[in-house]
């Protein structure tokens, strides 16, 4: 129980399923009765009218039957209920309820009970208005300053003030540059009506310019007006305060003075009568309702603001005095005296919860029992404290919470690749020059072990690798439950993908008895799509631009038990030679030594030698296998070559580049374009015809702009997402002849790969150059370091599209020295201490100036990049095999 809870006075609920809003409550004698204590009027939107007089017996007492004086349905659902002299030639209170379509004004009288039925209310119409517009909200008040009556204004949802002086309609103006209705109030120390626009800024507009505006009705312009008959309506201050108002509010300290409160979204704002800033207060939760009323203090306001924490805090101006907490989220709160108890709190929520309270304190009566005294065992809590140490440190060693049988028991997931193509290919809008485009069907099986929720599988490959389909949704409500889906892949666009290996992912939550909703895990599954789908048999070239040479240390084998499906018609000469041609149109040819124990891989595009060269690798490493050697190794003893690989990321930068420049052109005449448009309406709307000076031309050259430039910028991000994957292409291959020519093992390959292949996909946001020269520096700056002073050095936490790419090859050069040099990569800490192992035969220090490195750069510029013939002597990493295996 809390302390600052709200006391129950009185509260019931009203009706089934009822929707209500700030508008929807009222509290006043609306039957002026003479004793003077308020009622509660509350208006749904359902349609019902319901006016209520408490009269607990105890506090914190329901509803009794006879607290009800009325209930009627109105068949219309009721926005406002407001109370005051509306009806002409008396200075009775009456009740105005506005529905959407219609304004209507009651006259409420009280009848005396002779039974126990308590006090009953009549209630009968006195006028109604038929509104021509949606409604909003309305306010009241002695527009005008007319004495002994009251007016009303409704703000219809397209802008419109409809003004009503009690039976007969007066006028109605529309609000300029209007959006959205906002709340509306009236003030009548300055005869204003205050409302906030969508443009976030309060706007007060003088009753007196409302009258004399022109005429709403008549928005079409006659000759009378156009000689300047009827006025323009504008705004008498605004002020932007930044945000949507949630409720308006005007308070009168005394005839000289008032204030007007605006409650925000996130601030509680006081301003004066002239539009300046009283004061205002940051609010550090999501306001939902507020009152303002006079304080007994001089000069201060008291201010009721209810939030969505089921709170009701009380301010005094910008000081909180006091914080109580409701049963419910009030939409509307109101102050009365009811029952002869002044100060009475009146809070409704959005579902018709409706609470009369006062302020106060519970205290808490609560009395905590004595606990049971034991004998602690400290030897059994020192067994237990060792026991769940030791679990704790299993658990962290293990880096998981289940283990990870358990968890590949859930969901066992394989991948099966057809090694037949699609009898009827599924390749559809192809973008690529041959006739006949073939498809490969793959086929997934998830078979679960227990319950499943939401199970989701996603498949991935690369593009210009096109998938049929790619995302698939299951329920497993069983356990052991099979589920098979197929689809197929082709090659979609002109260009050779970076990788035939495509992966399978399934995400899924599996129930447990203290989570229903599941615990989500992922599983996935890795698959290798066969070459003759992007490949076909080609000519054999003698002559290419680009050559790598593959040592071995077993016999060469034959090529055509190692590419079957690619010999062509005559098979003798394709015994030590082959070619493949792509189907982007690029040509590679395989040689194999008939002397020596060396392959040879040639083509004219460096990038094109990537798969042929990794493929050649793994059919060695499967054939070796089946034969039962276990000792096969691939080496390459040639010189990197570096400066072919320069040339792609120069071409990839330089069409990022590019593609920056359009973008800001395309930027600057598109705001040109708007500029113009902007003119050409001004000369359009303006009275007094004017030449158009050539805008139309202007504008006509400037959308052709426009039009080209977009093209620009689509055909630039066309070029760049093709460069990207010939520049992966190419960095596959550069990683496999590091990995080659130094030895390196599985974990260090796998370090090169996470820092020169970072992402899935280039963008101008984050691109790959920026992305692989932090990745590197952080490299030469802990594993590679040459001394501890290099290591404490910071790289720059912010990643941007560098001038150029001569840091980046510097880089990529200087890891390639150091490498040489007999540096290894790790990312241990103890291994980021400076390398003193050197390769056999020696080498020359690492620099230790920038100088001194630059010299190093020119002389690895010729050490990696003089020669286009290379070659190569390290265990390839462990591949996967043909078909899916679950990780």
């Amino acid at each position: 129980m809390s302390l600052f809870k709200a006391r129950d006075w009185w509260s019931t609920i009203l009706g089934d399923k009822e929707e209500f809003d700030q508008g929807c409550l009222c509290l006043a004698n609306v039957d002026n009765s003479g004793n003077g204590q308020d009622k509660i009027i509350v208006g749904s939107f359902m349609g019902y009218l319901r006016i209520f007089s408490p009269h607990p017996a105890k506090t914190g007492d329901g509803a009794q039957a006879e607290d009800l004086l009325l209930e009627v349905d109105l068949r219309d659902p009721v926005l406002q209920v407001e109370v005051g002299k509306f009806v002409s030639g008396t200075e009775m209170l009456h009740l105005a309820v506005l529905h959407s379509r219609k304004l209507c004004v009651y006259s409420v009288s009280g009848t005396l009970g002779n039974v126990e039925h308590g006090n009953q209310c009549q209630m009968k119409l006195m006028y109604e208005h038929n509104l021509q517009r949606t409604a909003c909200n309305m306010t009241y008040g002695s527009f005008g300053g007319v004495k002994g009556r009251d007016l009303i204004c409704i703000q219809s949802m397209d802008g419109m003030l409809m003004v009503f002086e009690q039976e007969s309609y007066a006028f109605g103006r529309f609000l300029p540059g209007f959006l959205l209705p906002g709340p509306l109030a009236y003030s009548s120390r300055t005869d204003s009506f205050l409302t906030v626009s969508s443009c976030q800024q309060v706007e007060s507009y003088k009753y007196q310019v409302l009258a004399f505006a022109t005429d709403a009705d008549k928005r079409q312009e006659t000759e009378q007006q156009k000689l300047g008959s009827g006025k323009r309506l504008v705004v008498d201050w605004t002020l932007n305060i930044g945000e949507q108002a949630l409720d308006i509010c005007i308070v009168s300290f005394n005839q000289s003075a008032s204030s007007v409160f605006v409650l925000g979204e996130r601030n509680f704002f006081c301003l004066k009568d002239n539009g300046q800033i009283r004061f205002m207060k940051k609010l550090d939760w999501s306001p939902s309702c507020f009152l303002p009323y006079c304080s007994v203090s001089e000069g201060t306001i008291n201010t009721l603001i209810g939030n969505h924490n089921n709170m009701l805090h009380i301010y005094q101006d910008v000081t909180l005095k006091w914080a109580t907490q409701l049963p419910h989220i009030p939409v509307a709160v109101r102050v009365g005296c009811l029952h002869d108890l002044k100060g009475v709190i009146v809070t409704l929520s959005d579902d018709g919860h409706l609470q009369c309270s006062y302020l106060g304190t519970d205290p808490s009566l609560f009395q905590a029992p004595n606990v049971q005294s034991r004998e602690l065992n400290y030897d059994e809590l020192d067994v237990e404290m060792k026991e769940l140490q030791k679990i704790i440190k299993d658990v962290n060693k293990s880096q998981g919470v289940w283990p990870m049988t358990e968890r590949e028991d859930d969901l066992n997931v394989s991948v099966v690749v057809s090694p037949n193509f699609d009898s009827v290919s599924q390749a559809t809008d192809v973008e690529v020059g041959t006739d006949l485009v073939p498809s490969v069907t793959v086929k997934v099986t998830l078979q679960n072990r227990v319950i499943l929720q939401k199970a989701k599988l996603s498949v991935y490959v690369q593009p210009p690798l096109e998938l049929t389909c790619d995302q698939f949704t299951f329920e497993f409500m069983t356990p052991d439950l099979t589920r098979t889906v197929s689809f197929s892949v082709y090659l979609k666009r002109s260009y050779t993908p970076s990788e035939l290996e495509g992966n399978a992912v399934v995400s899924y939550s599996r129930p447990t008895d203290r989570n229903p909703d599941g615990i989500p895990r992922v599983i996935q599954c890795k698959f290798r799509l066969p070459l003759k789908l992007i490949c076909l048999p080609g000519q054999p070239s003698k002559t290419a631009s680009h050559k790598i040479t593959i040592d071995t240390n077993k016999s060469p084998v034959s090529l055509l038990s190692l590419f079957p499906g690619f010999a062509s018609q005559s098979d003798d000469d394709q015994v030590n030679v082959m070619g493949f041609h792509f189907l982007g149109g690029a040509r590679i040819t395989v040689l194999a030594s008939k002397t020596s124990q060396r392959y040879r891989i040639q083509s004219e595009q460096f990038e094109d030698l990537w798969l042929i060269t990794n493929e050649l690798i793994l059919r060695l490493q499967e054939y070796f296998e089946k034969q039962g050697v276990k000792d096969f190794a691939c080496s390459f003893s040639g010189s990197i070559p570096l400066q072919e690989y320069f040339e792609l990321i120069d071409h990839h930068f330089e069409l990022r580049i590019n593609g920056e420049k359009l973008e800001e052109l395309l930027s600057e005449r598109a705001v040109q374009f708007r500029a113009i448009q902007r003119r050409l309406l001004a000369r359009f709307k303006d009275k007094t015809p004017a030449p158009l000076q050539h805008l139309d031309t202007l504008l006509d050259g400037t959308y052709k702009q426009v039009i080209a430039l977009a093209d620009a910028v689509e055909e630039n991000q066309g070029n760049l997402f093709q460069s990207f994957t010939r520049l992966k292409s190419a960095t596959h291959l550069v990683i496999l002849l590091i990995a080659l020519w130094q030895k390196l093992s599985a974990d260090q390959v796998a370090i090169l790969e996470a820092a020169f292949l970072p992402l899935q996909e280039d963008t101008q946001e984050l691109g790959w150059e920026e992305t692989v020269d932090a990745a590197i520096s952080h490299l030469l700056k802990t594993c590679l370091s040459k001394s501890s002073k290099e290591q404490a050095l910071n790289l720059n936490s912010q990643l941007n599209i560098p001038k150029d790419t001569s840091q980046l090859k510097k880089h990529i050069t200087l890891l390639c020295d150091r490498l040489a040099k007999g540096g290894r990569l790790c990312l241990s800490t103890d291994a980021a201490a400076p390398q003193t192992m050197v390769m056999p035969g020696g080498c020359t220090t690492i620099p230790e100036s920038d100088l001194e490195e630059r010299s190093v750069e020119q002389d690895s510029t010729e050490l990696f990049t003089n020669h286009r013939h290379l070659t190569a002597e390290t265990p390839r990493p462990e591949v996967s095999p043909l078909q899916g295996v679950s990780e």
